[in-house]
């Protein structure tokens, strides 16, 4: 039985009330933005955070509202919580935010591949948001957001039977930490003609590679998460078992390459898609271009294609280099991009949320 709140309603006009926990990190400042953005659906906005963010105040509708220490008691009355905190924190929180009587959008690893939780993207399995046994949705990572709405739609058409992606990750998906550590590096070769000889932009960077095993600036990093049986990645192993979950397909052949590049915010990835049936470049133009959530830019001949520098900042899956493949005429080749701190974590949080919100209006 999905779990329904449907007694407190102490926002404004009986709307909703909402915490965001997690509100003063990377993702909660876009989170505030998007708020802010988006319709005005809900009642109080709650932001709570760490102790020792407690008592900021941050901007949210255009209202100076004060941070909250992340207690038992700030979910009293709270409709729905949406969480952007560390594994461990969602893990001893969450369940304490359900049993207070809110529905839970999370953002962390803990709960995404538990049966009894749904993975959800709205515009692909947005009926998936009612089963929620244990009142909690989760919310899929920021490297297959950047994928997967404008993969659901090709699905939904043709029938996805393949999938071979490499990402392009951009640092702000390793938190601040990440975008720090770049930024450092960047100062450090900037103006050199460093990255001539091994081993150079190495030692002009140091020991200083923060979240990441190699230096990022001047270079490519094949690698994010953390190390998994037989060489995989725990993020290439997360783009594999959630692209399975979210499209319903649990036995889909998966291979993913992550590779972090010096990019602040926005992730790319190339795509190999194969179908169940032959399928054609202009049938997929068509369905990508009028694919909720989902732009194509698809010119290369005029240098039109989406990249990091353009897509940073907007909401929607930005699509190009759409292709047959050459030697199977059931493939496809995509070159997507997709912000990882909107709808790659933030927006499609907000997104879920909405739909709960108006289940419970």
């Amino acid at each position: 039985m999905a779990h329904l709140r449907q007694d407190a309603r102490t926002g404004r006009s009986g709307r909703p009330t909402l915490a965001v926990v997690g509100a003063t990190g990377a993702v909660g400042t876009v989170m505030r933005q998007i708020l802010s953005q988006r319709a005005d659906i809900w009642g109080e906005i709650r932001l709570i955070a760490s102790p020792r963010s407690a008592g900021r105040k941050l901007a949210v509708r255009g209202e100076e509202t004060e941070v909250l220490a992340l207690t038992e008691e700030a979910f009293d009355g709270v409709d729905v919580a949406m969480f952007d905190v560390p594994d461990e924190v969602a893990e001893r929180w969450v369940p304490l935010a359900v049993a207070k009587g809110a529905v839970v959008v999370d953002n962390s690893g803990t709960f995404r591949m538990d049966p009894d939780v749904p993975l959800v993207v709205p515009e692909v399995n947005p009926h998936a948001v009612r089963m929620r046994p244990r009142g909690i949705i989760a919310n899929p990572s920021c490297t297959t957001l950047s994928m997967i709405v404008a993969l659901g739609a090709l699905h939904a058409e043709f029938g996805l039977r393949e999938l071979v992606a490499s990402s392009y990750q951009a640092v702000s998906g390793a938190g601040r930490a990440g975008v720090a550590t770049l930024r450092q590096q960047l100062s450090l070769v900037a103006g050199t003609e460093l990255g001539v000889s091994p081993g150079d932009v190495r030692r002009a960077v140091g020991d200083n590679t923060g979240p990441f095993p190699e230096p990022v600036a001047l270079n490519v990093v094949p690698w994010a998460g953390s190390a998994r049986d037989d060489g995989w990645s725990s993020e290439e192993l997360k783009v594999r078992d959630e692209s399975r979950k979210i499209l319903g397909l649990p036995d889909l052949p998966v291979a993913v390459t992550c590779v972090r590049v010096p990019v602040i915010t926005t992730h790319s990835l190339t795509v190999h898609a194969r179908f169940e049936g032959e399928v054609t470049v202009d049938k997929a133009r068509e369905i990508l271009a009028t694919a909720p959530g989902v732009v194509l830019f698809d010119n290369p001949a005029a240098g039109e294609f989406p990249t990091p520098a353009d897509v940073v900042g907007t909401d929607p899956t930005w699509v190009g280099r759409v292709r047959r493949a050459l030697d199977d005429p059931t493939a496809l080749e995509l070159f997507v991009c997709g912000d990882n701190l909107r709808k790659g974590s933030a927006l499609n949080t907000a997104q879920i949320a909405e739909v709960v919100a108006a289940e419970l209006s």
